[in-house]
């Protein structure tokens, strides 16, 4: 199991991850949602030992991933597929993974054959394609058949049928009583993939629970109703009734109408009753990339103005979204806790109150990400000194 409380993750005036809890568990495939520069990948690079955390701290099996005896047979990863040294053979780059955590030679070629490159073991993987790459990645993440995987991004690249491929060895892996931690951001694929969601933004929990209650929580479901097109007096009729009956009624584009607050049976009562045809009376669930865009429709640092004149992000009417889910977050309601304003119209940073003596200065790590250089100071102010937060890796 992974565990995560309190993780806090600074780069000089940039924060990345802040006050973040969550637990990974085993036995079942849990997906790492965020915009870009939510922190997914600082807190993948946390959990496994190449940045150290701020403050808080992150654990695999109860152990910081650094004191994990021979963690490479109990922890597999893919974080950078491009992370393999152009000149060696497949076969070559995994053996010597192999040999520098005790791992038998023939577990190489087992692991060749699980992801498909056996044919091509003995070609140099500069000449590979990103598809091919990102299987030799998952390749290296499975050579210790460990109990704990991470993955961030793990399709890019492939193929429908190694989409497909992958969909069905993640499920096996948890299956198998392993922990799966899949980062990614084809949500189609999630939906499809995930039982359980964890999903961030701006470096903050928004969201910890299955997918089912994800989307209940942050869409509402609807009945899609079609009069015939050529009798616009019916549908007028058919909207004034629904609206009476307590409905809340919205125009599509195409010229049908999204009627919510009704079941079905009641809508097709209703209908009759005003003696009003209908041409299709169906149900309609929210997908889970309508949910994710619903709630984190104001953590995107990247917003085209273009997408905000077409209003792309339809306001549903009052009261027919429930209110999102209260998720505990470690900390909260103690001293220190911040819990940063809501974002400004067009994606502005938002400041950080005054800080007060750090924490104590973190172990330098040499395989850490460089931290950025800090910016010059500001003019001086009679204000409290702010800091703001930019976008986190």
């Amino acid at each position: 199991m992974i565990e995560a409380v309190g993780l806090t993750k600074r780069y000089g005036a940039k924060t990345a991850v802040y006050n973040l809890s969550f637990q990974v568990r085993p036995g079942s495939v849990t997906g790492f949602l965020g915009p870009n520069g939510s922190g997914k990948s600082t807190t993948m690079r946390m959990i496994l030992g190449l940045d150290e955390p701020t403050s808080g701290q992150v654990t695999i099996g109860g152990y910081p991933y650094r004191k994990l005896p021979n963690a490479p047979r109990q922890v597999g990863a893919l974080l950078d597929a491009k992370a393999v040294h152009g000149g060696r053979h497949a076969r070559n780059h995994l053996l010597c993974l192999a040999q520098l955590s005790g791992i038998p030679a023939r577990r190489v070629d087992e692991v060749l054959g699980v992801v498909g490159l056996q044919e091509v073991a003995r070609k140099r993987s500069k000449g590979f394609s990103l598809g091919m790459g990102q299987r030799l990645g998952i390749a290296a993440a499975l050579l210790g058949d460990p109990q704990v995987l991470l993955f961030d991004e793990p399709v890019n690249g492939l193929d429908p049928e190694g989409i497909l491929w992958v969909r069905n060895l993640m499920k096996s892996l948890a299956a198998e009583g392993r922990t799966v931690f899949v980062s990614s951001h084809l949500m189609s694929e999630m939906a499809l993939t995930a039982d359980h969601l964890i999903v961030i933004g701006r470096g903050q929990l928004l969201a910890d629970m299955s997918v089912g209650d994800f989307i209940s929580h942050n869409s509402a479901d609807f009945a899609r109703v079609r009069t015939p097109d050529s009798e616009s007096e019916q549908r007028e009729k058919l909207t004034a009734a629904l609206t009476e009956a307590g409905g809340q009624v919205l125009s599509e584009p195409d010229g049908a109408l999204r009627v919510m607050g009704l079941p079905l049976p009641r809508i097709s009562d209703l209908a009759h009753g005003h003696d009003v045809r209908l041409w299709e009376l169906s149900p309609h669930q929210a997908s889970l990339e309508e949910a994710y865009m619903r709630m984190t429709q104001g953590v995107v640092d990247y917003r085209s103005t273009v997408d905000l004149k077409a209003g792309l992000q339809q306001q549903l009417p009052p009261g027919a979204l429930p209110p999102p889910p209260e998720v505990p977050v470690a900390g909260q309601g103690q001293p220190g806790w911040y819990a940063p304003p809501p974002p400004q119209q067009g994606g502005q940073p938002f400041a950080l109150p005054p800080q007060g003596p750090g924490p104590a200065p973190a172990v330098p790590n040499p395989y850490a990400t460089p931290a950025p250089p800090v910016a010059a100071p500001a003019a001086p102010s009679t204000s409290a000194p702010t800091q703001q937060i930019t976008e986190g890796s």
